[in-house]
Order: C-alpha cells, then sequence, then structure tokens
C-alpha cells in the first residue's frame, strides 16, 4: 500500500519580500508574483501528467491498479479546482481594485 502524500499548493512565504520591496517595490513584486504563480501552474500540470500517464499505465495493463487511477485523477481534479478558485479570488480582487476611485 503506497503512502498518502499531502498536495501541497500553498503559497512559500518569502521572507526577502519586505527588504526587496523597499529596494524596488513594483519590480520586486512582480517578480514574486510571478514566480509564485508559475510555481503553481507547473505543479497543477504535474498533478494533471500524472493522471493522464497513471490511466495510459493501467489501459495498457502495466499493473496500474484502479485504486490509484482513480487517486491520480482525484488530486489532479481537485489541484485545478483549488488553483481556479485562487485564480477567481485573484481576478475579483483586481477588478474591484479597477473600480475604486483615486
Amino acid at each position: 500500500m503506497a503512502a498518502i502524500i499531502p498536495v501541497n499548493l500553498s503559497i512559500p512565504l518569502n521572507s526577502a519580500a519586505p527588504a526587496a520591496a523597499s529596494a524596488a517595490p513594483a519590480t520586486g513584486a512582480g517578480s514574486a508574483f510571478q514566480s509564485i504563480f508559475q510555481d503553481a501552474v507547473s505543479q497543477v500540470e504535474t498533478f494533471g501528467q500524472q493522471a493522464t500517464g497513471s490511466i495510459n499505465r493501467f489501459l495498457s495493463g502495466e499493473g496500474e491498479e484502479l485504486h490509484q487511477v482513480a487517486l491520480k485523477t482525484q488530486e489532479a481534479d481537485l489541484s485545478f479546482q483549488l488553483f481556479l478558485q485562487a485564480r477567481n479570488k485573484i481576478i475579483s480582487a483586481y477588478q474591484e481594485v479597477m473600480r475604486m476611485q483615486v
């Protein structure tokens, strides 16, 4: 029986962010957000690729168990749904900021 591996899609805390923000606020914050976003996208893609590989191994009869296939597909689906909800919140916050009057 395989060990259960937790899904870690949390945003890492960057202890150097305050120092970088005071030096170059626009550039540092933008690149930090970009790297976090790229990491999240790559994790979601990795889960999807693992699920696809698991399905292909099961269908070709390479010894993949059905419960492992179900777990991989659920893991990929949950990571995608979490990413989608985070994206929706980010878009909502951006739209709210754009509606603010200066």
